[in-house]
């Protein structure tokens, strides 16, 4: 999917929400694990729920991986249907890949050749020869980790280096790699006020943000410091939309939170757009 292409699912659907199906058995509602299959099971409700208001969905790989064949199975089932029935959803394998450059290479088939992922999110710590192998794939897009959600940021991420913070650094430094024009960046929004001084580096690009829902941030503040002329955000949503019901209504109960995400985004866009 290219970037253009994103851009007219938003402003169709007047949402920039990513849906993060983020799946736990433990989670879900009980009758579904009489299913064959109880994730894909979950997932296509899920999805079947709200992908009107959704542009973007994004399992997280751990979730899948967790439950070994079984849980990669269910994984190419809910790509596969994501694919097929929605082409024009954008897609996220959160797998935080990064690794020397030819173990890269072979990370980047599995979710853009095999998988079909539009997208997949890749750690910077090893540098550029770990991130061009993603880079290299027409329309697809790398999605770098820069500043993320969890406490644990400030044990790295905002270290001064040089005299720079070390997350400013990656983001002025990937900049300079090849095909660079197909990242993304991970921001996450319990760091809302970091985002002015990360568009003052990256003024156009796309922002993956997490954290806003059950970890506490607020979409209003992601979008007074991240949103772009052209939105620039998706703003990501999983536990607060997934798990709004564990009881048989859990798919109804998911679309009544995305939509009212939905709601405050499009009240946004239409203040600032």
């Amino acid at each position: 999917m290219t970037t253009q292409e994103l851009l007219d699912q938003i402003r169709h659907k007047r949402s920039f929400l990513c849906v993060g199906l983020d799946v736990d058995l433990r989670k879900i509602p009980g009758h579904l694990l009489e299913e064959e299959d109880p994730i894909f099971a979950f997932n296509k409700a899920i999805i079947d729920a709200t992908h009107h208001v959704a542009v973007a969905y994004k399992p997280n790989i751990a979730f899948y991986e967790a439950y070994g064949i079984k849980g990669w199975e269910a994984l190419r089932k809910t790509i596969d249907y994501l694919n097929k029935n929605h082409p024009d959803i954008f897609t996220i394998a959160d797998a935080k890949r990064g690794d020397i450059g030819n173990t890269s290479a072979m990370y980047a088939r599995a979710f853009f050749e095999d998988l079909g992922f539009d997208s997949v999110t890749v750690a910077p710590y090893m540098g550029k020869d770990s991130v061009e192998p993603f880079l290299e794939f027409e329309d697809k897009h790398t999605i770098l980790l820069a500043l993320t959600s969890n406490q644990g940021a400030f044990d790295f991420q905002t270290k001064d280096s040089e005299g720079r913070e070390l997350y400013k650094r990656v983001l002025e430094t990937s900049r300079e790699w090849k095909n660079s024009k197909n990242l993304m960046y991970v921001a996450g929004a319990t760091k809302a006020e970091y985002l002015t001084d990360i568009r003052k580096i990256i003024p156009d690009s796309f922002l993956l943000v997490p954290g806003v829902g059950a970890q506490g941030g607020s979409l209003e503040d992601v979008c007074k410091y991240g949103m772009t002329k052209d939105i620039g955000l998706l703003v990501n949503s999983a536990r607060g939309i997934i798990y709004a019901s564990n009881g048989k209504d859990f798919a109804s109960a998911a679309r009544e939170e995305a939509e009212k995400l939905q709601a405050g985004m499009n009240a946004i866009m239409r203040q600032n757009i």
